[in-house]
C-alpha cells in the first residue's frame, strides 16, 4: 500500500524517530545508500521558486540512483492547462513518485489522492514537513535530546511553524509559538499538536510576548515575515512584526548557548539581524545541509 509524506501529523512518533535515525545513518555513510532507488524516476513539480528544496531533492534523487524530472509551472500549468487529477493520472504512468512544491495544500492532497505512487510535500501554504524533519535532525545533533528542551518559534504562525509545532509534539519537545495577534498558527494544527503532546509529555503553547516566550529557550527559530504570495501585505506585516525581530537583545533572554535557526532565505535586518544569524549559536547552514540527508531518508522510506 503506497504511503505519502504530506503532513507531520500523518506520521507517528515512532515512524518519525526511525526517519531521523535513518537520516543520521545516511549522513554518516552516504555511499551505503547510493543506488538505493536505482532505475526509478521521480517528478519534481515546482510552482514556487526554490534554492534549497530544488537542489537537495535533485541531488538526493541522483545520489540514490534515481532520475529526477524537474517540472515548473511554465512546463505544466498545474490545474490550468489540465486538471490536477488528469496531470496526476498521466504522471503515475511514467514516474515512480512525485515531489511537489505548490501554493495550495489542497493541490498536494488532490495529487496524492489521485496517484498510485508516493507524493512528497516539498512545501505548501499549510505545511513544510521536509523542513521540519531536517530541522529536528539538526536539533538532535546539537542538543543530543528532545525531552526537557524548549523550542521557540518567533514570527508568523505559518506553514513552517505548523510543521515544527507538530514535529515538536511528536518527539516530546516543548514548543512555543510567539506571534503578533492575528498571526497565530492555525487553530486546528494547534489542537492536533496539543493532543499529541499529551501523549509524549511535551508542552505546546502560543504566546504574544517574544521576550517572555524565549526565556530559557534551547532553540530560537524564525522565518521571513512576508512569504511568496503575500507581497501585497509586506508593509502591513513589517508594522505588525517589528517587535518580533530576532536580535541580540531578544536572544539574551534565551539560554546562553541557545541555537538560532532559520529555514532560509533570510531577510537580514528584518526578521533577524546579522549579529544573530552570523553568530556562533547560528546553525542555519547545518539545517540547509541536513535537508539533503533527511529527504533521502524520506524517499527511501516511501519506496520500501
Amino acid at each position: 500500500m503506497k504511503r505519502d509524506f504530506l503532513s507531520i501529523a500523518d506520521w507517528s512518533t515512532k515512524e518519525l524517530n526511525v526517519l531521523l535515525e535513518l537520516s543520521g545513518k545516511i549522513k554518516k555513510t552516504p555511499r551505503k545508500y547510493s543506488r538505493r532507488l536505482q532505475g526509478r524516476s521521480i517528478a519534481m513539480i515546482f510552482e514556487k521558486q526554490s534554492l534549497r528544496t530544488h537542489v537537495t531533492f535533485d541531488v538526493g534523487i541522483v545520489q540514490l540512483g534515481a532520475h529526477p524530472v524537474y517540472l515548473t509551472q511554465a512546463d505544466i500549468s498545474l490545474g490550468k492547462r489540465e486538471s490536477v487529477y488528469d496531470t496526476a493520472k498521466n504522471l503515475e504512468r511514467w514516474v515512480d513518485g512525485v515531489v511537489v512544491r505548490t501554493f495550495a495544500h489542497a493541490t498536494c492532497v488532490e495529487l496524492a489522492k489521485a496517484m498510485k505512487v508516493p507524493v512528497v510535500n516539498a512545501l505548501t501554504d499549510h505545511e513544510h514537513p521536509c523542513q521540519a524533519v531536517g530541522d529536528f535532525l539538526t536539533v538532535f545533533e546539537k542538543l543530543g535530546a528532545f525531552k526537557k528542551k524548549k523550542f521557540v518559534f518567533v514570527g508568523d504562525g505559518n506553514n513552517v511553524c505548523h510543521s515544527l509545532m507538530l514535529m515538536a509534539a511528536k518527539v516530546g519537545m516543548d514548543f512555543v509559538a510567539t506571534t503578533p495577534r492575528g498571526y497565530a498558527p492555525d487553530a486546528e494544527v494547534f489542537k492536533v499538536a496539543a493532543k499529541v503532546a499529551k501523549a509524549t509529555g511535551a508542552a505546546i503553547d502560543i504566546n504574544h510576548n517574544p521576550s517572555e516566550a524565549v526565556k530559557n529557550a534551547d532553540v530560537v527559530y524564525t522565518d521571513v515575515w512576508t512569504s511568496m504570495g503575500q507581497e501585497s501585505e509586506q508593509q502591513q506585516r513589517r508594522e505588525a512584526f517589528r517587535d518580533f525581530q530576532v536580535n541580540a537583545k531578544l536572544m539574551s533572554h534565551a539560554k546562553s548557548k541557545a541555537l538560532f535557526m532559520h529555514c532560509l532565505p533570510a531577510h537580514r535586518g528584518e526578521e533577524v539581524t546579522d549579529e544573530v544569524i552570523d553568530s556562533r549559536n547560528s546553525v542555519v547552514f547545518d539545517e540547509a545541509e541536513n535537508r539533503l540527508h533527511t529527504q533521502k531518508a524520506i524517499l527511501i522510506t516511501l519506496f520500501k
